[in-house]
């Protein structure tokens, strides 16, 4: 059996609201989790005009210059497709880490199958909210990234900006694997 050289991609979404099809994936930053400064981002045209206001306060996006400025979705998803591609050599498996996963997850799923026709990370997310409960024997309600920061003292913060939260979210991953490798008493 030949192992297989994994690859750790820290992506994050910012949205329109809280399901793929009806709302929009705003914007995308992703990066390697042993390498954040191998970053994409991309800003992305509306798929629909529908909006959770709270959505769009949070990350100050508007609908209305996206849709005159944002990537075409189909654009958006070759450009990430080639940055997957590009940071993971051939025989590797990129593997998709996200604090909350299923939620991002859940728009990169889409938009790949909807205009690709298939999604480069296949069918699954690393989810660092269950890693990091796994690590520390937390709660769920311990998983908010506040939280874990008081235990893992990262030097990042999250700030609604896609490719800052995925940066952020390598961090704690590292930091949690870290404690993961920790040698058993």
């Amino acid at each position: 059996m030949s192992l297989i050289n994994e690859v750790y991609l820290s992506v994050d979404v910012e949205t329109s609201g809280p399901i793929p099809g009806e709302y929009s994936m705003l914007t995308i930053g992703a990066c390697v989790v042993d390498d954040p400064d191998q970053g994409f981002t991309c800003e992305i045209k509306p798929i629909s005009m529908n909006a959770d206001p709270e959505a769009l306060e949070v990350t100050g996006l508007s609908l209305e210059r996206l849709a005159a400025e944002g990537v075409p979705p189909e654009v958006a998803m070759k450009q990430f497709k080639s940055w997957i591609e590009r940071v993971t050599r051939t025989g590797s498996l990129p593997v998709f880490v996200g604090l909350n996963a299923p939620f991002d997850w859940s728009f990169i799923n889409y938009y790949f199958h909807r205009y690709l026709g298939s999604n480069p990370f296949g069918f699954s997310a690393l989810d660092i909210k269950a890693l990091y409960m796994g690590a520390t024997g937390s709660t769920w309600r311990d998983t908010r990234s506040s939280s874990m920061a008081v235990r893992l003292h990262p030097t990042l913060k999250g700030d609604h900006q896609a490719l800052h939260d995925a940066q952020y979210q390598a961090e704690l991953f590292r930091l949690i694997r870290a404690i993961n490798l920790q040698p058993q008493s």
